[in-house]
């Protein structure tokens, strides 16, 4: 029998890399404030978050956004996952630039410095019966882990190429202003790590909390006929 899969996201990106790996999940959209709800945990840790603790927490919270979710009239009967992504570079971690002015200049600065670090940010909770299922390992009922990979820019970027990406519009909603699945593969030359982090989801890390809420990868394997809200 499948488990579903409940994806507090409505990324592409994501929804390419679970299909292409077997997983047909249904896409709920968190509705999450990221940047307010970075700016919270800071003020309540007193410090800057890291990349790490950053792509962490907004998982987190995008996955608990969307637990009172309904689907079809009945709550949520599956495992729910929320992911989040930023790219660090030069000291600084960066999330989506939303505007092209800013995507161009965090572009210039990447083709200088010349390489960074993106992280994945992954929180999955045991929601089968409709309920978050607790247990001494898990006692909020779910469980994060972080993927990072270190990516090295062309040493030839023209500053027209960098131009003519931010007017496709591609980077402004992406973290780090680049999507490698995107027009800005050809600008990436070496990526250490697993790759599928770089597009926003490793997909071994979510196979190994998985199989630590004792549910098989394989029965996540679905044919592409669910849905989406």
């Amino acid at each position: 029998m499948t488990v579903p899969l409940y994806l507090a996201s409505t990324s592409p990106a994501r929804l390419a890399l679970l299909r292409a790996a077997g997983v047909e999940p249904v896409l709920i959209s968190p509705g999450v404030d990221e940047e307010a709800a970075v700016d919270v945990e800071a003020g309540r840790l007193g410090r800057p978050l890291t990349a790490a603790e950053t792509v962490r927490h907004l998982a987190r919270l995008k996955a608990e956004a969307v637990l009172d979710v309904t689907v079809d009239g009945r709550p949520l009967d599956g495992l729910v996952l929320g992911g989040d992504s930023a790219f660090e570079f030069d000291g600084e971690v960066h999330g989506k630039p939303h505007e092209p002015a800013l995507a161009l200049e965090r572009w210039r600065r990447m083709a200088a410095v010349g390489h960074g670090t993106l992280w994945s940010g992954h929180w999955l909770i045991d929601h089968r019966g409709g309920a978050p299922r607790t247990s001494d390992e898990h006692p909020s009922g779910g469980a994060g882990r972080v993927a990072s990979a270190s990516l090295t820019f062309a040493d030839d970027l023209d500053p027209r190429e960098l131009t003519a990406y931010v007017e496709t519009g591609e980077p402004l909603e992406v973290a780090g202003a680049f999507t490698i699945d995107g027009r800005a593969s050809a600008f990436i030359t070496h990526i250490e790590g697993t790759p599928s982090a770089v597009v926003g989801l490793s997909v071994p890390v979510l196979r190994s909390l998985v199989r630590g809420f004792g549910v098989p990868w394989h029965e996540l394997w679905t044919s592409p006929t669910a849905g989406s809200l």
